[in-house]
């Protein structure tokens, strides 16, 4: 065995017996959601944490959304920021490569070819050996600071930096970075910072710390008008000599990441991964499940997914740079500040999913939105760096606050949250046009272009949540009036269709008319968010049975159901627009899109669990492997991966906000989750198997379970929830 493979069998070894007694991290398969549209990356995260080192594949394009694709065959750089599962490529922000060399070099191209057998990657610990760089490279990380471990295999280990490079939408990088400034502190440390202009523009402070000291620096030749520079750093290493290396950010200053980069106080890899892979444990061992090896990888990759974000921005000192761009203190006694809130997708389950299993993380939450909201006059709708990206509708951050204010929680100021909320749902902002919202009882394709029909869908998913927040809170007439506007869905409602179309300023539906039609703001407008009118006719998650109604009661209601969950778009490929961000069909259902989650369990909300029950099935066991390419669409910060942890539970969020989940089907035998109240709540599905898949009875703490939905007080209440499981 070389000695390389040695070393990796030992850390892993180390870090299985070091981690808490209950190791369910041993299940998760990072590389699960790197391949196809999954945007996932298999580098190293502490829960929550402010840098994210992983290798990079290529940087530019949709597809390099996280920076790696598995099946490519060469590595790029070693970027210390990346975001999870999105659909929008940003970060990959001080990247680096290593290479042997002398000092005479000329070299054009640093990456390295690797072999997929030489790449190993497990919770806490990555490593590579790079054909090509003649290295190996291992990396892990704490909350702050990223540790690698470079060993070389010929003389001249050296370091090339491209502070131009990252992860970006086109070809012309020389616009990422506006400005640049790199140099040695000393021997040992170099330093960076760059105003970035990508997905989101912001300051970056950048400290990269060696065990060993620089002999030499060299300036890079680079493009014209390339602000960020390109260097290579000799360290003279001889043949076997290892180079380790330890990384920070911030978004304030140099002097903030140097803070950072001091709460790792080691060099120690094995110990670090250990560390945080303990960490992850204290998470992941919240809930057992008695299933198969192939649905714990699929389901403990999950639960870790879920868990990625959103991350602290904030120094050690809970010093940040928010919305405004001003440095700001945060509030939170952690002295964290959350950002990366793709609140468009996470409203959905990944909230739900955290208030039972890491409540106490809701109200740092919330006030890190609540500071967002002071910088800049809005609530997030989707912040990433602190900064408001403005790239999808509605505004979910007010679901977030809501729910908090319904379960009662506490660790923010209720009075401060309800008047951000109601601030940022009745003044006019981006995307947000409430002024013709209220005048019109609808958004109005020709006022409000595109997008119109979802955003009146997402606004009144919105309202709702602002009118019970006001009801807990006394607010009558506040409750009232948004009350009667989440009931706005109605007004797009073509009961001669049973479509939600667009409608203009004078009532007209908009003409011609096809379901099939996408949409997508960004490239070819339309009245719908990433889809078409299929995939957003039942985004209504608050008023289910009026909104049964609208279809003629629950047989009608069923019938439009099944056709959308087995129509077919006849028209030839290439004759038609379509987004990449709608994959995972099943019939027009788009599972990998967000606004199809919770549509699969309105069929129990209409008396047919067993609808439900055949849908969730598919679903779970067509479209999650535990391949790389095993997510049908993008993980869009935990998002896919949370609905299939609460859809394996056998019951889903279909109103995140309504402090309820509705009955499904298990597609585990049995889990218990460990709640931070210190009780437990258990899940059996008797005599489960492929056939057995359909609910026959339910039993809640030994009694029968008629209702269709299972309370949020219930679960935390503690007990035993029984399916008992046959065929159809």
């Amino acid at each position: 065995m070389k000695k390389t493979s040695i070393i990796f069998v030992a850390i892993a070894s180390i870090l299985m017996l070091s981690a808490c007694d209950k190791d369910n991290a041993k299940y998760v398969n990072t590389f699960i959601g790197t391949g196809g549209n999954g945007h996932t990356y298999p580098g190293v995260v502490a829960p929550f944490g402010m840098v994210q080192p992983s290798p990079e594949t290529g940087n530019v394009g949709w597809e390099y959304c996280s920076g790696y694709v598995y099946d490519d065959n060469r590595i790029i750089s070693f970027g210390q920021t990346h975001l999870s599962g999105t659909g929008c490529p940003d970060s990959g922000d001080g990247g680096f490569m290593p290479f042997c060399a002398t000092d005479k070099f000329t070299k054009k191209d640093y990456s390295s070819a690797f072999k997929k057998e030489n790449e190993k990657s497990q919770l806490g610990l990555y490593s590579v050996i790079l054909d090509d760089a003649k290295c190996k490279v291992s990396l892990t990380a704490s909350e702050r600071v990223g540790l690698y471990d470079v060993e070389f295999f010929e003389d001249g280990g050296s370091l090339y930096f491209d502070f131009q490079s990252a992860m970006f939408w086109g070809k012309d990088k020389e616009r990422r970075v506006k400005s640049s400034l790199v140099k040695l502190l000393d021997d040992y440390t170099l330093v960076a910072t760059q105003n970035v202009k990508a997905f989101t523009a912001r300051d970056i402070n950048i400290v990269i710390k060696f065990n060993k000291p620089v002999k030499k620096m060299i300036d890079v030749e680079r493009p014209t008008n390339y602000k960020g520079q390109r260097i290579v750093l000799q360290f003279g290493l001889k043949k076997g000599e290892s180079l380790k290396i330890k990384t920070a950010i911030s978004t304030v200053s140099v002097d903030g990441a140097l803070k950072n980069l001091a709460t790792l106080d080691t060099w120690d890899l094995q110990k670090t991964a250990s560390q945080t892979r303990a960490k992850w444990n204290e998470i992941l061992s919240k809930i057992d499940i008695d299933a198969t090896p192939e649905q714990k990888e699929i389901f403990y990759t999950a639960l870790y997914h879920s868990f990625i974000s959103p991350n602290n921005i904030a120094d050690v000192d809970g010093k940040y740079r928010g919305g405004d761009s001003k440095v700001a203190q945060t509030s939170n006694a952690s002295k964290r500040y959350f950002t990366n809130l793709s609140l468009w997708d996470t409203y959905r389950a990944v909230i739900p999913l955290t208030s039972i299993l890491k409540p106490d993380v809701l109200p740092e939450i919330v006030n890190s939105m609540l500071e967002h909201f002071d910088a800049v006059g809005v609530l997030p709708t989707n912040e990433y760096w602190g900064k408001e990206t403005w790239c999808m509708i509605g505004n979910h951050s007010i679901s977030v606050i809501a729910g908090c204010i319904q379960r009662g929680q506490k660790g923010f100021n209720y009075e401060r949250a309800f008047n951000a909320m109601l601030s940022s749902s009745t003044k006019d902002h981006n995307k947000s046009k409430f002024s013709v919202l209220e005048k019109y009882g609808y958004y109005p394709f020709d006022l409000c272009n595109p997008e119109s029909v979802s955003k009146t869908l997402e606004n009144c998913y919105g309202d709702y949540c602002l009118s019970e927040s006001a009801k807990v809170m006394g607010k009558k007439d506040v409750a009232e009036h948004f009350a009667k506007r989440a009931s706005f869905y109605k007004n797009i409602f073509d009961v001669h269709t049973g479509f939600m179309r667009g409608k203009d300023s004078k009532g007209k539906w908009r003409k011609p008319f096809n379901p099939f039609e996408y949409s997508h703001a960004e490239t070819f407008g339309g009245d719908y968010t990433e889809g078409n009118a299929w995939q957003y006719n039942f985004h209504v998650q608050h008023d289910i049975a009026e909104f049964i109604k609208l279809f003629g009661g629950r047989e009608k209601f069923v019938e439009m159901l099944d056709k959308l969950f087995s129509a077919q778009d006849t028209r030839k490929a290439g004759t038609f627009k379509k987004s990449s961000d709608v994959t995972g069909f099943v019939g027009q259902y788009a599972h990998g899109n967000e606004p199809s989650h919770h549509v699969a369990y309105l069929y129990t909300l209409a008396d047919r669990r067993d609808r439900t029950a055949e849908i969730v099935s598919q679903i779970c066991n067509e479209l999650y492997t535990n391949k790389p390419d095993g997510l049908c669409g993008n993980d869009d910060c935990g998002q896919m991966s949370a609905w299939y942890v609460f859809s394996s539970l056998g019951f889903y969020p279909v109103n995140p906000n309504g402090l309820e989940y509705v009955i499904g089907a298990p597609q585990i035998k049995g889990a218990v989750l460990h709640l931070e109240n210190g009780k437990k709540f258990e899940m059996v599905a008797h005599n489960i198997s492929k056939e057995n898949k359909y609910v026959k009875s339910v039993k809640f703490n030994g009694k029968e379970y008629k209702a269709d939905t299972l309370s949020h007080s219930d679960i935390l209440k503690g007990g035993k929830i029984e399916f008992f499981m046959g065929k159809k």
